[in-house]
């Protein structure tokens, strides 16, 4: 039997459309647990798979200030969240929660 190479599962690799990224950032807006760390972490995969190099000229902020803002340990400021999303083509909307 042959050796078993795995590689690490990242969403990155399944972000193909922007209709995939839409969904995917509207399933993680569905699902954070209030502090935003589920929204600025697809935000951060959704700029991989677009190209972090090219969202820093888009929003005119330094790659490595997007790479820390989108990290798990980012805090960034809402402005900047809505220039990212602005600039991967997507938008925010609200909808009424169902109870």
């Amino acid at each position: 039997m042959g050796e078993l190479k795995l590689r690490k599962w990242d969403v990155v690799d399944h972000l193909k459309t922007d209709e995939d990224m839409a969904l995917y950032l509207d399933a993680c807006v569905e699902e954070d647990p209030g502090d935003g760390s589920l929204i600025r972490a697809s935000l951060g995969d959704i700029a991989r798979a677009k190209g972090m190099s090219q969202l820093a000229r888009d929003t005119g902020l330094a790659r490595e200030g997007l790479y820390k803002a989108l990290s798990p340990e980012g805090n960034p400021e809402f402005a900047t969240i809505m220039k990212v999303i602005k600039a991967l083509g997507l938008k925010l909307h609200a909808s009424t929660a169902q109870h």
